[in-house]
């Protein structure tokens, strides 16, 4: 069987190296959902990703609550600053140009010469405080594998969440089943079993009128006892119900066989298997019908909730 609960948890972290580097981590969870219920929480400045993470969650998944989260901390550089010599001694010149032309003028200090961008480098070349396209690209895409991993993971999970829930289901059908088949051979009694519940109620009425003892039929009135006995019995024959409790237990074997999500499907089947159940119950003519009735809605009520599991 190939079903996939909607219940799962997965993580996927890693580094990215470069000026947008950083240590990153997302986290997926799932539970289960009528539908597809997306909750995408993203640091601040990560706006991009929300787009393109709610599209693969989508891709990957049919139903359930799935909530994702992305955790990011940017590297600290911690490389000693490069002061490039060649502009500050320009920058230098021109402040004492500027000084000796205009001495009302406050000079030029050192740190707001250091201040100029460039002045100051890293050790890899790029300029203090540089933020460039390139980079935020590189580190979104980055992060994008990295959510592949997750959700991939994700997946895998809630597979194999399904595969132990496969079993469980399969039990459950076999239950249905082997009710169903004891149910099919206490049909044969029901019309007895009628006939036997309207001669005792009209006994006691037939005592009245003819002063016969309680608990007998006067020969002329057991043909009338048949007839009205087999026409209740007609009524009361459960072999449809039966028969179609039979044809929903194999469309449910169908069904989990099946690729791809099968839950909905599932749950309207629980639905057509629990009215059969019902009917079965209002049918029955003897107590052993009835508390067999009963344990079959208990079966079908068992395998309602585990396929609100499946996705």
């Amino acid at each position: 069987m190939t079903i996939a609960s909607m219940t799962g948890f997965a993580r996927a972290q890693g580094q990215i190296d470069g000026p947008q580097g950083g240590s990153w981590a997302w986290e997926a969870r799932s539970v289960n959902g009528r539908g597809l219920d997306l909750r995408v929480r993203l640091p601040q400045g990560f706006d991009t990703l929300d787009g393109p993470a709610r599209a693969a969650i989508a891709q990957r998944f049919k139903r359930g609550n799935v909530t994702l989260s992305l955790n990011y901390e940017a590297a600290r550089d911690t490389s000693a600053p490069v002061i490039n010599q060649t502009l500050l001694e320009t920058l230098a010149t021109a402040a004492q140009d500027v000084a000796r032309r205009f001495p009302d003028l406050a000079p030029a200090r050192i740190d707001g010469l250091l201040a100029v961008r460039g002045v100051l480098e890293t050790a890899d070349g790029a300029a203090d405080g540089a933020d460039t396209v390139e980079a935020r690209a590189a580190r979104d895409q980055a992060l994008l594998v990295g959510l592949d991993q997750a959700l991939d993971a994700l997946a895998a999970a809630r597979q194999e969440e399904g595969g132990r829930l496969a079993p469980v289901l399969a039990g459950i059908l076999d239950h249905i089943d082997a009710l169903r088949t004891k149910a099919s051979g206490l049909a044969s009694n029901q019309p007895e079993a009628i006939r036997d519940r309207l001669r005792a109620q009209i006994a006691p009425v037939l005592e009245v009128l003819s002063g016969q003892p309680s608990g007998t039929v006067p020969a002329q009135a057991e043909d009338r006892l048949y007839q009205e006995a087999a026409i209740l019995a007609s009524k009361a024959d459960i072999r449809e119900e039966l028969d179609r409790l039979a044809a929903h237990v194999q469309a449910a074997r169908d069904l989990l066989a099946l690729e791809g999500p099968v839950g909905r499907r599932l749950d309207f089947l629980c639905q057509e298997f629990n009215r059969e159940a019902n009917t079965l119950c209002s049918k029955a003519a003897e107590t052993a019908m009835t508390a067999l009735g009963l344990d079959l809605k208990a079966a079908i009520d068992q395998l309602r909730e585990q396929v609100q599991n499946i996705e």
